[in-house]
């Protein structure tokens, strides 16, 4: 163990600082330092941006354009090498930079060191960062959009089915198995708006902010910000390098966004009980047990309703690592990427798993009504009865139906096999017109405002949002 604490010998990263050091970091410096595991998955955006760093180079006259055509070579043979999977990695070189930069010298040789020039780590990374996660915004768009596809597709198969609604976790009032589907293709789609947001924000570039003061050098900063495909150079280059918060808005996003994804696997994890029994996944979404050979467990939607526990850790990781930290950059900001690619991870995990056991779902639709007919669900279209026929203010008839089912519970029978007798000892002006309203069925297709359960409000909805995502 001493001896991890000795120095090693010059490494090709002290190498690259330059000669301020005479020596090289120790072991345990070497080991804390590296990030090369967790930021090599930002390669491509690297080189993408050393690309377009190298011909804004040329285009001020800053390199010579032979120069520029020896780096494009081979940064592009670089990138060749890794999607080819031999590119040769070392975590002796710290990190996804330096890798880059150390290949494209051993290809090119003496103009790979005028790349570096006007930038430095600081933005570069920045820069990667934020075109990774742009691209991370506009996957989770697209896994939201397949997701919302799947809920949509089993909501126009669902219109006319009347399940139970809850508040409370207690029979509320039947609504129908469309109307709750589509509750959650509304919520995905504030989801994509808080996607889509943080990608706005995000979309500026760094890059030329170099260290943190900007640069001698005439560069063009607008020409990289248009070739990276962002809206603009970043205005001030200590918020360029330091900023991180398009990192932690992305994440808060997908916090949120998992927080709805596990509200509907728990209803899953519920409608696929034998106590509930409104729902089955096929073999695909589901597992068995080791020693009850009868079970049958819906894993992938506990296990995405387990996700929100890490992506929200991840935000609040990254919260606390840039809470103190004076402008402009700290090595702490290192440990900036690997919560985020974990969360990134998770969610477009769970993302996947929701649409498929969305378009997965057998719904049985006996139990769902007969659950909805349950618990005296009608009691509210009894109470509005009595103040759409007879007048009554809403608060009297509000007692009055509460009266009504409390007879019934005692009688131990719905409200619809309640005789009218017994209705008209709470009420007298209650006749048998009063039967036409107690069913769930009834219920349901009676709540024709808009935003409704009612299926031809569904029906409307059903419709937009097929129209919408075929768009």
């Amino acid at each position: 163990m001493a001896d991890d604490t000795k120095s090693a010998p010059t490494s090709s990263a002290s190498a690259m600082w330059g000669g301020r050091f005479a020596a090289g970091p120790s072991a345990v410096m070497e080991a804390i330092n590296a990030s090369i595991d967790i930021d090599k998955r930002m390669a491509e955006d690297d080189i993408a941006g050393s690309l377009a760093h190298a011909a804004m180079l040329a285009a001020t006259g800053v390199i010579s354009s032979g120069d520029a055509a020896e780096i494009t070579r081979g940064l592009t043979q670089v990138r060749d090498e890794i999607r080819a999977g031999n590119f040769p990695w070392s975590a002796a070189l710290e990190d996804v930079h330096m890798n880059v930069e150390a290949r494209l010298k051993a290809i090119i040789g003496e103009p790979a060191g005028r790349l570096h020039t006007a930038r430095s780590r600081n933005d570069q990374v920045a820069t990667d960062f934020r075109l990774w996660l742009r691209a991370a915004c506009d996957r989770i768009d697209a896994g939201l959009e397949a997701y919302q596809r799947a809920l949509v597709e089993q909501a126009a198969k669902q219109i006319d089915q009347v399940m139970p609604g809850f508040t409370h976790l207690q029979t509320a009032q039947p609504v129908s198995l469309a109307h709750h589907l589509l509750s959650y293709v509304e919520l995905a789609q504030r989801d994509r708006g808080r996607f889509s947001d943080a990608r706005k924000r995000l979309n500026e570039s760094p890059l030329g902010c170099a260290a943190l003061a900007g640069t001698a050098f005439p560069i063009d900063r607008e020409m990289t910000a248009k070739a990276l495909g962002f809206d603009r150079p970043m205005a001030n280059s200590l918020d360029g390098v330091a900023a991180r918060d398009f990192a932690l808005e992305v994440l808060a996003a997908s916090a949120i966004c998992a927080v709805n994804l596990s509200r509907f696997a728990e209803e899953i994890v519920l409608w696929c009980t034998r106590r509930f029994g409104f729902a089955t996944l096929s073999d695909a979404w589901s597992t068995g047990s080791s020693i009850m050979p009868q079970k049958r467990n819906p894993d992938a939607a506990e296990l995405v309703r387990a996700k929100p526990g890490r992506i929200i850790g991840s935000l609040t990781g990254l919260l606390v690592v840039v809470k103190g930290l004076p402008l402009a950059y700290s090595k702490d900001l290192q440990e900036d990427k690997a919560p985020t690619f974990q969360a990134i991870d998770d969610l477009e995990l769970a993302l996947a798993a929701m649409a498929g056991m969305a378009g997965d779902l057998t719904f049985h639709g006996a139990a769902m009504e007969a659950a909805a007919g349950e618990a005296y669900s009608d009691a509210t279209d009894l109470a509005d009865w009595v103040v759409r026929v007879l007048g009554k203010p809403f608060r009297d008839a509000h007692h009055i139906s509460g009266s009504i089912v409390r007879l019934a519970e005692t009688a131990g029978v719905t409200l619809s096999d309640l005789p009218l007798a017994t209705m008209q000892s709470v009420e007298p002006g209650i006749d048998e017109r009063i039967y036409s309203v107690l069913s769930a069925r009834a219920s349901m297709q009676s709540r024709t405002s808009f935003g409704g359960t009612s299926p031809v409000r569904v029906r409307e909805q059903v419709e937009a949002w097929t129209s919408r995502l075929s768009a």
